[in-house]
């Protein structure tokens, strides 16, 4: 450790880092636009400059080491004057559309124009005449907001490995777009939406879904209410699902204990909002195990296309249609757990209810922008009918609570609705990195062996390290497992399979680093340690559960019996199995 002087007062710091990570450690807030911890720091935004003893220029703290017996002042007359004059000079030619703005109370700039005292404008540039680019299914480019900060696109080429955006033009004519300026639905854009968790103003925000469930859940209203005397026709069925992370997320966001599940108040608010009927993802994600797990053991048995790639994940999918085409028959032809349950809510609750499929009006509460694009897929249509007719993220989701008015802390938690009402915590573990492994893993085990697997063994791959892997014995047979998240490292990993690690039988890939918990969709803003509270809650739920097995789970195992048969069977193939294909675009 070394000594600084930093406002007249020592601290210590590691040897070699940068000046900002000992501020911040040391509780001094020194702020920043460009910055992302985990990458390379470039000090292009300059908001973090601090006056150090023996520099004639003020220094950025985020690319400036730390020395033994430096002197710094962080918010010197200097330092501060400096950050006000940049925030103002970002603002010149900023639209002043905050009160529209979707990142109104929640935009970085706009926070910092409080912080430092910016109450009128004084410098004045010509506004870019930009459009939004609203071709995407999944995430929304407002070039006339963008402060050229570089985030989204350093996490689209450093951490996903997609590089769908960059810099173009020079100078006054700097922006960021795509290859050739185009739409983002022609670009290699997979629709992950890291770039919106990264974007401090509301230049880049997810498609939003709101209006058109709102209008579903009040059209629902208005027929179901008796006029003239007249009883009601009911209407169409409006019914909703929730992902694995969303219940162990919205938790920081209600008020409530950070890292609680609140699923059963999520249950009751998603009725009061008009929802007939509440389902848990989790349910379908049971049903993805134990088809998932059974395409595995068949490949293994059968000599099929090994390693077995997941495909729970839709950000991933089309980055292997994309990025990494001959890997394409690798993947599993299961859907998501998203895509599962809502074929069966158009097949089999349209059955139970006596209803037609197109009479239900089918929403999911998802932690990732990538669903809404793989909700509109055409493979993952029937008979011209969506599985699944829109998607809510978790941020969507938290402003139709908030313009509902509900109260958390005065609802009682219910459960979820039948025939879909039961899940294991197998299913909830879906939520994390490492959680679809260990998931079908605990059935695979089962199918080869009939034995249940101790969840010690299966240790290896918990946690929110980036790529883990774990060997497995399962009777007379060794299957070897790799997790990653994090799309560059699950291009590096197919690289390696290429060469020499053909012996993987089974690897699971999450879009987003650290899996769902992390996902484009979910509050912006989160850090690690939200992170951790997150995966940490997952475990209690799984550690705490008394049915901790997919293929241990009654209601799935009477669905089976009643209507799909057995995995892989032809029905389950019908409803439950799609095809993926390559796809060419504009790099």
């Amino acid at each position: 450790m070394i000594t600084l002087q930093v406002n007249n007062r020592p601290i210590e710091a590691q040897p070699g880092e940068m000046l900002l990570t000992a501020l911040r450690r040391a509780g001094i807030n020194v702020p920043t636009l460009c910055n992302l911890e985990q990458l390379t720091p470039t000090g292009a935004c300059r908001l973090c400059v601090v006056e150090v003893e023996g520099q004639r220029n003020l220094m950025p703290s985020c690319a400036f080491p730390v020395a033994p017996g430096m002197k710094v002042w962080t918010h010197s007359p200097r330092a501060l004057r400096a950050r006000k004059t940049i925030v103002e000079l970002l603002l010149a030619n900023h639209p002043d559309d905050c009160l529209y703005c979707v990142r109104n109370n929640n935009c970085r700039l706009q926070q910092l124009a409080a912080e430092l005292g910016v109450r009128q404008r004084r410098y004045f540039g010509a506004r870019r005449q930009y459009h939004a680019d609203t071709s995407s299914a999944s995430i929304v480019r407002d070039p006339a907001k963008c402060i050229l900060c570089g985030k989204c696109v350093r996490v689209c080429e450093e951490i996903q490995g997609v590089a769908a955006i960059d810099f173009i033009h020079r100078g006054s004519r700097a922006h960021v777009g795509t290859a050739f300026d185009q739409g983002l639905n022609v670009s290699s854009c997979i629709n992950c939406g890291q770039c919106v968790m990264v974007c401090p103003t509301g230049a880049l925000t997810e498609q939003s879904h709101i209006k058109e469930v709102v209008e579903a859940l009040n059209h629902r209203l208005r027929a179901a209410a008796p006029r003239d005397g007249a009883t009601a026709n009911g209407g169409p069925l409006v019914v909703v699902q929730h992902a694995p992370a969303v219940s162990v997320t919205i938790a920081e966001e209600l008020g409530l204990r950070p890292g609680a599940d609140a699923a059963g108040i999520l249950n009751a608010m998603l009725r009061r909002l008009g929802f007939d009927r509440v389902f848990d993802t989790s349910f379908s994600a049971d049903l993805t195990v134990m088809e998932e797990a059974a395409e595995l053991v068949h490949r293994i048995k059968t000599g099929g296309p090994l390693p077995l790639l997941t495909s729970c994940s839709p950000g991933w999918i089309k980055y292997v249609e994309e990025f990494h085409p001959d890997f394409v028959g690798n993947l599993s032809t299961c859907k998501s757990p998203q895509q599962m349950l809502g074929a069966l809510i158009k097949s089999h609750l349209a059955e139970c209810e006596g209803r037609d499929a197109a009479d239900i009006y089918s929403v999911a509460i998802m932690p990732c922008t990538a669903k809404k694009f793989e909700a509109g897929r055409p493979e993952l249509a029937r008979h011209g009918l969506p599985d699944v007719d829109a998607v809510l993220t978790t941020r969507e989701l938290l402003r139709l609570i908030r313009l509902r008015g509900l109260d958390p802390a005065r609802l009682d938690p219910e459960p979820a609705d039948s025939p879909f009402g039961e899940r294991s915590s197998a299913g909830k573990l879906f939520g994390a990195t490492g959680g679809v492994a260990e998931a079908a893993l605990r059935t695979a085990h089962y199918l080869l062996t009939g034995q249940e697997l101790p969840v010690a063994r299966l240790k290896a791959v918990r946690g929110l390290d980036a790529v883990k892997q774990v060997t497995v014995k399962m009777g007379e047979l060794e299957v070897h497992v790799a997790v990653v998240s994090g799309l560059a490292n699950a291009g590096r990993l197919l690289d390696e399979i290429r060469t020499d690690r053909r012996h993987l039988h089974f690897v699971e890939v999450m879009t987003c680093p650290g899996g769902c918990i992390a996902g484009g969709g979910q509050p912006l803003g989160t850090d690690r340690a939200a992170l951790r509270s997150r995966l940490d809650a997952l475990y209690r739920i799984d550690r705490d559960a008394p049915l901790r097995a997919a293929h241990r789970n009654p209601t799935v195992r009477r669905l089976y019996e009643e209507f799909l048969g057995e995995p892989l069977s032809t029905r389950s193939h019908e409803l439950l199995h799609t095809q993926y294909h390559a796809r060419e675009v504009v790099h």
